[in-house]
């Protein structure tokens, strides 16, 4: 229990909430401690530069450089500069240097060395010398003439120089550049030589090479470099003349000329000119001419020219006179007759109606272009040298211009191949075969074609030496052990596009349009406007091999009419053969087992050899069986599957096979066909 005392000693008081304790407040710094803060971070940044950038020097071609540099931070040290690693821009000039901006990197590594190569201005450069107006080339650039100032890049020049008279020569320097004044100096040394030509008398007048010239005897005068022909002619007195070979920087000095006193000048004219002179039998030169003669003496003064008479005069000249001879030439004339057929052509001479033909023209004795002229006929000319001794005489038929154009068809006989081209004018043809001819077959039924163009045809079938020219690699092969390969062979195992490719090249290699147009994939096609070689039309090759006169009888056999064929008249199956084909010709013998060389046996009507014997041939057309008494197109359908394959061959032997109307197809290439060629002739 507490004691009074105790209690009496408390003493109560006022309750007052426990204060809270006041919340932080944000004070900013003062402007000593933003100061601090700068600081720090300026240290900071610099202490960050100085451990990460590189010492970089710059280095140029050029004294006195002044470097700028941008693209980054950059602190200068000395010479060196403080830079971080990457790309800054440099700016670098010089005088006398063309001002440099590029861009350079700076790598991370210390200590480095960047050198800039500033290009020097060009220099300015007197070209000055002796002669004055040389001119200056460098390369081939004519730069002008001397004296002049120009801009040249700084390094070795070299420049030519020329002048009239003088000897070429050469400047070689070295160019400053820099804008820096140079002059640089020539001097062209003479080509010539000073000549001195004492003459008695003094005075006498000096050409050099046939031109007159100021100079005077006994000079000194300059003569340029090489062979000169000098001449001096006084008034009164013979011209003198020798020939000088002149170095240049020389003196020369000839002996004393002694000048011959002459008669006088004769001047020497003729109509026409160009005509020869000769005096007292030596040749001085043609009209017109001067020639000083001596005097008081006879000169025989002869002038001839080709086609006139010569003129002969004597010339007696006195000292110091001049004489002016004035000829006119008189033509040497001849005759000729000119006869033509038809009558009344007219006669051209060097270009001029002359007259009409039949007659005899007299002409001046020379060259003439002679041409004879008649309507509807092709001209005609000639070139003739019209003598005086004898009349000469043209007797001519004129072509007409049908005649004319046959006749320069048929000029065109001959392959660049060499082979033989028969030239035919062909007309309308009725192919086929009657129903009751013995071994007809279904696909000959009457047609006819109308054959409208000029043609010419190989005289034979191509060969394998011909065919190899064009494909080098190609072998005909062989049957039953016996070649179909030899040169003079046709060509066998070729398909009909083998064959076409075959024309095509010929008509390239001869500058003709190819008539075929073969494509890779695509079906053959065909230009009829075409002059390129090809193979013979269906009905072409119908009517070459059946038709034999102006008659319309056509052979049925290449022999006639009747079996067996006679001996030895073309190869077909006979009893050569017999041994490896089962079908021959009874009794018949040609002495050839396979393919006889082409032109073995005797030409048909046209001049073909082999037509329906020896191998059969590919023609042009695409087979297709016709209608019955149809009119078909010379070069039949466009479009199809096989070609028709026409003649007999050396394996056929039967009346089918021999007939001249036996069609037969294919595509391929087979052992005993073959192919000619043929081409349009306008």
């Amino acid at each position: 229990m507490p004691t009074d005392s105790a209690t009496e000693g408390i003493q109560p008081t006022r309750f007052k909430p426990t204060e809270q304790t006041s919340r932080l407040r944000f004070r900013l710094p003062t402007w000593w401690q933003w100061v601090l803060i700068v600081i720090g971070i300026v240290v900071v940044v610099i202490a960050w530069f100085l451990l990460t950038a590189n010492a970089v020097s710059f280095t140029t071609n050029a004294e006195d450089s002044t470097i700028e540099i941008s693209g980054g931070l950059v602190i200068p040290s000395g010479p060196r500069y403080l830079i971080r690693p990457g790309d800054i821009q440099v700016r670098a000039s010089a005088k006398g240097y063309e001002p440099l901006r590029t861009s350079v990197l700076v790598e991370s590594q210390s200590d480095q060395t960047i050198e800039i190569e500033l290009t020097p201005l060009p220099g300015k450069v007197t070209i000055t010398g002796s002669p004055a107006g040389a001119q200056i080339n460098r390369s081939d650039e004519n730069l002008g003439n001397a004296p002049m100032t120009i801009d040249v890049p700084a390094g070795e020049i070299r420049l030519a120089v020329q002048a009239d008279r003088h000897q070429p020569g050469e400047i070689t320097a070295e160019i400053i550049g820099r804008e820096v004044e140079q002059t640089l100096s020539y001097q062209l040394r003479p080509n010539w030589a000073d000549v001195t030509i004492p003459t008695t008398p003094p005075g006498a007048n000096v050409s050099i090479d046939d031109v007159e010239t100021e100079f005077v005897t006994p000079g000194p005068f300059p003569v340029m470099a090489g062979e000169r022909k000098i001449s001096i002619k006084s008034p009164g007195y013979e011209r003198w003349t020798d020939i000088l070979y002149v170095e240049p920087e020389q003196e020369i000095v000839l002996p004393d000329v002694l000048l011959t006193l002459i008669g006088g000048t004769l001047y020497l004219k003729s109509t026409p000119t160009s005509a020869s002179v000769n005096i007292n039998g030596e040749f001085v030169g043609t009209t017109p001419l001067d020639i000083d003669l001596r005097p008081n003496r006879n000169h025989r003064v002869e002038t001839s020219l080709f086609g006139y008479h010569t003129s002969i005069r004597n010339v007696n000249l006195s000292t110091g006179e001049s004489r002016r001879l004035d000829l006119q030439l008189k033509e040497v004339t001849g005759k000729l007759a000119v006869t033509t057929q038809p009558e009344d052509a007219e006669i051209w001479v060097d270009g001029e109606l002359a007259g009409i033909s039949n007659t005899t023209l007299t002409l001046h004795a020379k060259d003439h272009d002679i041409e004879l002229r008649k309507d509807g006929y092709a001209g005609y000319s000639t070139q003739i040298t019209v003598q005086t001794e004898f009349q000469q005489e043209i007797k001519v038929r004129l072509l007409t211009n049908e005649e004319a154009r046959l006749a320069a068809l048929e000029q065109a006989r001959e392959t660049s191949e060499g082979q033989a081209m028969v030239l035919l004018k062909p007309k309308q043809i009725r192919m086929g075969a009657s129903r009751r001819q013995p071994g007809r077959r279904a696909n000959e039924v009457f047609r006819s074609v109308e054959l409208e163009r000029m043609f010419y045809v190989s005289k034979d079938e191509i060969t394998n030496a011909q065919f190899r020219r064009f494909a080098s690699g190609h072998d005909s092969g062989e049957f039953e052990s016996t070649t179909l390969n030899k040169d003079e062979q046709p060509v066998v195992n070729v398909s009909w596009h083998e064959a076409a490719q075959y024309c095509n090249w010929l008509s390239t290699k001869e500058g003709f349009e190819p008539f075929y147009v073969l494509r890779p994939g695509d079906p053959p096609k065909y230009n009829p406007n075409s002059l390129g070689y090809r193979l013979p039309s269906e009905a072409e090759w119908a009517w070459v091999a059946r038709t034999t006169s102006t008659t319309d009888e056509l052979l049925l056999f290449p022999w006639g009419d009747s079996l067996p064929p006679p001996n030895y008249h073309g190869n077909y199956a006979d009893q050569a053969a017999q041994h490896i084909i089962g079908r021959t010709i009874f009794n018949y013998n040609d002495n050839h087992t396979v393919a006889a060389p082409v032109g073995t046996f005797d030409p048909n009507y046209h001049g073909l050899n082999d037509i329906g014997g020896n191998v059969a041939e590919w023609v042009h057309n695409f087979y297709v069986v016709p209608s019955v008494n149809e009119t078909i197109e010379n070069l039949g359908p466009e479009t199809g599957e096989y070609h028709v394959i026409r003649g007999a061959s050396w394996m056929h032997g039967t009346i089918t096979d021999l007939r001249l109307s036996f069609r037969d197809y294919g595509a391929d290439g087979r052992r005993d066909v073959g192919f000619r060629i043929a081409r349009f002739a306008e």
